[in-house]
């Protein structure tokens, strides 16, 4: 994690290394610290990433960062402001309206007259009705901010075309089971234990992580507490032990959204979608396993006889 920076939350207790001592969950305390330390993504943080190559021009433009919870969204926002030496400000669309805003913009601009640059960090970003997003445009176009906005929804649906076309898109990718198994491994150098699972228990808990590194070290932690001294668990004990992670569903399961991962995958679905992100069908739709009505094509005619 970043180091705070003035003004940011600072306190009497944080300023004298009182907060350093308080219990922190397993996930803040593995944050990384660099963008090297970041797994799973490397499509954007590799060697030729998309984000690698901006940083070696030291120079940033405004970014979505659009992928499921527990990818690194935030701790990559943070971590760029680092490395481009912006003062990093975050905010939250649920928490924020039109006034904060404001704000969050005058203390940018005077920042800006000193020869500081912004980096504002706006997590869900899609909570934002159209008016509030409109009145970010000023500001990304005068280089008052650098905005990177955080979303879990499609982007080509949840944000307006003129924000989307001041900003670039990338897609944080679920994390697969070697990049799990890289933060349990970490977890364990950091924790000086082993995790008191035995093989087949281990790669329940990489399963159940889904590909939310967050939950992957929340699981883990939930498994250190629940152990005795010396107790192994197995799969069949983890499982009762933890009650199963519940299954995180997409409102946007739609037939053609499923016919699409058939076929091909998250990859073509996301092509299809930030290849024609006005179009909203793409594939035909599924075909019906039961016959149409007699009622059901009278409505069907009566509809296209308006039209």
């Amino acid at each position: 994690m970043s180091p705070k920076q003035p003004g940011q939350g600072a306190t009497l207790f944080a300023a004298a290394g009182m907060e350093q001592d308080a219990p922190h969950p397993l996930p803040d305390k593995l944050r990384p610290r660099t963008l090297s330390d970041v797994v799973g993504q490397d499509h954007i943080l590799g060697p030729d990433g998309a984000l690698t190559r901006m940083l070696a021009t030291r120079t940033l433009g405004s970014l979505i960062f659009w992928g499921p919870p527990g990818t690194g969204k935030t701790t990559v926002a943070r971590l760029l402001a680092d490395a481009t030496e912006l003062h990093f400000e975050q905010i939250s669309a649920v928490f924020s309206g039109v006034a904060d805003l404001k704000k969050v913009f005058d203390a940018a601009r005077a920042r800006r007259e000193m020869g500081k640059g912004t980096l504002l960090f706006v997590d869900e970003v899609h909570r934002f009705n159209r008016a509030q997003q409109d009145s970010f445009l000023p500001v990304m176009e005068d280089g008052t901010v650098v905005l990177v906005g955080a979303t879990t929804e499609n982007p080509s649906f949840e944000l307006n075309a003129a924000l989307l076309s001041r900003a670039r898109v990338l897609v944080f990718n679920p994390l697969d089971a070697a990049a799990i198994e890289k933060l349990l491994v970490h977890a364990e150098k950091i924790e000086g234990k082993k995790l008191p699972l035995d093989d087949e228990a281990r790669a329940v808990l990489v399963r159940m992580a889904d590909g939310d590194g967050r939950a992957a070290l929340t699981l883990a932690e939930e498994v250190w507490r629940a152990a005795r001294h010396g107790e192994t668990f197995n799969a069949e004990q983890l499982q009762e032990i933890l009650q199963r992670r519940a299954p995180i569903y997409d409102k946007c399961w739609t037939p053609a959204k499923i016919r699409c991962f058939w076929r091909g995958g998250w990859s073509a679905w996301r092509s299809r979608t930030l290849v024609s992100p006005i179009r909203r069908r793409w594939l035909s739709p599924m075909p019906r396993r039961t016959p149409l009505t007699s009622s059901a094509i009278r409505k069907a005619n009566s509809r296209s006889r308006k039209r």
